[in-house]
């Protein structure tokens, strides 16, 4: 019998294949149905912190902390009125969610601010959510921010939110810091549980005929698994956290080599977005069907058997392979 539960920082699952946070999850209904599809557990959609500062009417400071230096920065948020569910009903999304399933329900905040969302997840915690993942959106505009303030900022607000709540934290890693490892380890220490690699910042793109900047967002491609796929390689078994992948995972052999490289969890969003709910059960059909072929019996029988710390070449993630590929004949 082929077993493909996992564990992700302190949580059982059933499956090693977690619905990462988007629009799907806004309905309890759809929540269910990704159990049903095998899902071993599902990030809420995010709830922005401008959300919990309408409510206190201070949406002002959370702009001015993110576009000090460029004033059209803002335009590359979405507005208010795009936000389909406020903080009340989230909290009451956590709550149906846990009734009416028994798979863990990973609630997700989206800030800019160490202390914009402190007491919310005290809420969240209460709402009955197994782990919260913190999103930081935090776009470095102010040339005259240092590399050190912006790294802090997520190592503050994880100290804070470690302070605040008891149930395990997750934190959303973009793929900018240029000491990623170093900045991992830190983020370890202040209290994170888990690190989930990488989040895809919403870019603006350019409109040539009205000359103006508009949001665009792009569903992932499983070529972009190669990042992540790289960190999640070389972190694996260096930092006592569990590691998520959470890009490009269309279907099973993407979530598979994340599992190779490390990664206790893949997550999916793009591929059912694209696909639909049931593509679920067919990326795990997948799943065993290789296990099954390559006669291994559980996740934990191959889980990190690719990365930097067990394969055979460890210069394989390193600048000595990256000369052999550049000086090789396919170049010529």
């Amino acid at each position: 019998m082929i077993d493909i539960t996992t564990r992700y920082m302190d949580l059982e699952l059933r499956s090693p294949l977690v619905v990462s946070a988007n629009p799907l999850s806004q309905k309890v209904a759809n929540i269910v149905a990704m159990e049903d599809a095998g899902a071993g557990a599902v990030v809420l959609f995010s709830l922005f912190e401008e959300q919990i500062r309408q409510e206190a009417a201070m949406v002002d400071e959370v702009y001015r902390a993110t576009t000090n230096a460029f004033a059209e920065a803002s335009d590359f948020f979405p507005s208010l009125e795009d936000y389909a569910v406020g903080p009340g009903q989230y909290l009451e999304i956590i709550r149906q969610a846990k009734e009416q399933t028994s798979i863990p329900i990973i609630a997700s905040l989206n800030g800019v601010t160490p202390e914009g969302w402190i007491e919310y997840a005290k809420d969240i915690e209460q709402a009955g959510a197994d782990a919260l993942e913190i999103n930081v959106y935090f776009i470095p505009a102010d040339i005259r921010l240092r590399p050190d303030e912006v790294e802090q900022r997520y190592v503050d607000i994880v100290t804070m939110v470690r302070e605040t709540i008891s149930i395990p934290i997750a934190v959303k890693l973009n793929p900018y810091f240029s000491a990623i490892g170093n900045t991992a380890l830190r983020l370890q220490e202040a209290g994170a549980d888990a690190l989930v690699l990488f989040n895809r910042f919403y870019q603006p793109d350019f409109d040539i005929e009205e000359l103006k900047a508009v949001p665009n967002l792009d569903l992932s491609e499983p070529s972009e698994i190669r990042l992540p796929l790289l960190w999640i390689a070389v972190l694996y078994g260096r930092i006592p956290v569990s590691l998520a992948a959470t890009t490009g995972v269309h279907g099973a052999r993407e979530m598979i080599k994340y599992l190779l490289a490390g990664a206790d969890v893949a997550m999916v969003a793009s591929a059912i977005l694209k696909n639909g709910i049931p593509w679920i059960g067919a990326i795990l059909d997948d799943l065993e069907t290789y296990m099954d072929a390559m006669n291994f019996i559980s996740v934990g029988a191959f889980k990190g058997s690719m990365s930097q710390r067990h394969i055979s070449d460890p210069t394989a993630y390193e600048r000595s392979n990256y000369i052999q590929i550049v000086d090789s004949k396919a170049w010529r």
